[in-house]
């Protein structure tokens, strides 16, 4: 087991305090507590993008991924004075801000991030996620569920961007305008994962039941609403590999590329390639197509 070390480091003016820094947090990998935050500052560019000012959860395995994890919504206590709070619905949410905040929870060993998909404070959604969640730990066919998904919304005039769950599934993305409401969302939503369910009925299924599923994928159109979560793009995730939810091209799609192929250990390198991909794709017209369905 590690000693028990203390020190501390300044970032942005704040002081953070570091504990065992060479505690093994995905030990299969390799990866310490001192090379997470390292990651975890290199990735914070992109993942602060998508988790500031929102309310956050995070998952927390204080003795690494091997160990017992909790979630963790309310802000613990006692709070650093850089560290920003919001209340909503009684629960004191840490809204992020800045590089300070991101490894102070690396240092408490929260190892995914979860925010809410609006902005604390609002109730329009920031974009639209869809999620694409497999019945089964592995799922071969995946990419190909995410494609077929990507072309029908092309086939609406909507461009996407898919992106690894970092776990076993997939989000496709697409970025909207302000004013869609989580209704608008929806109601496109739902008549998207009806026609893949009837077009496509050995891959797809609406059960939200688990054990209904059989071994079909769920195209979970209710996840993506005010007051709930899904992993934000560029968290690390929990898993034995450290992999990461890493935005995709769709030509990576078709090639039928792994959700492990993206980790901890290259996410710096790909991201120095490929800026953030989301952000290439402009806000698509999705209100268009709420209100011809309405």
């Amino acid at each position: 087991m590690p000693t028990a070390v203390k020190g501390s480091i300044t970032v942005d003016g704040q002081e953070i305090i570091i504990t065992n820094p060479d505690k093994p947090l995905w030990p299969e990998v390799g990866i310490t507590k001192k090379l997470y935050l390292q990651k975890l500052a290199a990735l914070s560019p992109y993942l602060l993008r998508y988790c500031r000012d929102r309310l956050l959860t995070v998952i927390r395995y204080p003795h690494g991924v091997t160990g017992m994890s909790f979630y963790q919504k309310n802000a613990p206590e006692p709070l650093p004075p850089f560290v920003r709070t919001f209340n909503h619905d009684d629960i004191t949410y840490i809204t992020l801000q800045g590089l300070p905040e991101l490894l102070w929870l690396g240092n408490l060993a929260a190892l995914e991030f979860h925010p809410s998909l609006h902005l604390a404070g609002s109730t329009l959604p920031c974009e639209w996620m869809i999620d694409l969640d497999p019945s089964r730990e592995e799922e071969p066919r995946i990419m190909e569920a995410a494609s077929i998904v990507g072309k029908v919304l092309k086939s609406l005039g909507l461009n996407s961007v898919p992106k690894t769950s970092g776990a076993t599934g997939v989000q496709v993305i697409v970025p909207i305008t302000p004013g869609v409401t989580f209704d608008d969302l929806r109601r496109v939503g739902h008549f998207v994962g009806r026609f893949v369910t009837e077009k496509h009925p050995e891959l797809f299924t609406l059960e939200r039941l688990k054990k209904h599923r059989g071994d079909r994928i769920y195209f979970d159109y209710l996840q993506h609403y005010s007051g709930k979560t899904l992993a934000a793009p560029y968290t690390p995730r929990a898993r034995p590999l450290a992999t990461v939810s890493t935005p995709l091209t769709w030509e990576e799609v078709e090639r039928n590329v792994s959700v492990t192929d993206y980790h901890l250990l290259n996410i710096e390198e790909r991201l120095t390639r490929t800026g953030d991909l989301i952000t290439s794709v402009p806000p698509q017209p999705v209100e268009v197509i709420a209100r011809q369905l309405s």
